[in-house]
């Protein structure tokens, strides 16, 4: 599990690399926000996984996902959900990002541990 502040008008992609650096994985899973033909081009290449995310409206051509395997991105969503239960993650009560970040590390392996 990895998360990674950031700035809330930043764009998701901008982190895409660093949160993948390292892990195994065959397939990888993302929404719109991370069609970007640089980051799906590492994937394939260098990860050799699946790619599932689907095409923005705008792009010209458009890339085939499986629509099939994008429906467990709902997992991903749950979890954040469960994660806004906890009072001081949806409030951010810390000053300190490192705190912040601390918390929601505690608070994601406690959910992981139900």
């Amino acid at each position: 599990m990895r998360f990674i502040l950031t700035a809330g008008q930043r764009h998701d992609i901008t982190q895409a690399q660093a949160l993948v650096i390292d892990l195994d994985f065959a397939r990888l899973i993302a929404d719109k926000g991370y069609d970007a033909d640089d980051f799906i081009n590492l994937i394939i290449e260098e990860y050799e996984a699946e790619v599932v995310i689907p095409p923005r409206a705008k792009r010209k051509e458009p890339r085939a996902y499986d629509k099939h395997f994008y429906k467990e991105r709902h997992l991903v969503e749950c979890f954040i959900n469960k994660i806004k239960h906890y009072r001081r993650i949806f409030s951010r009560f810390e000053k300190l990002a490192s705190r912040y970040l601390s918390f929601l590390y505690f608070v994601g392996t406690l959910i992981w541990l139900r």
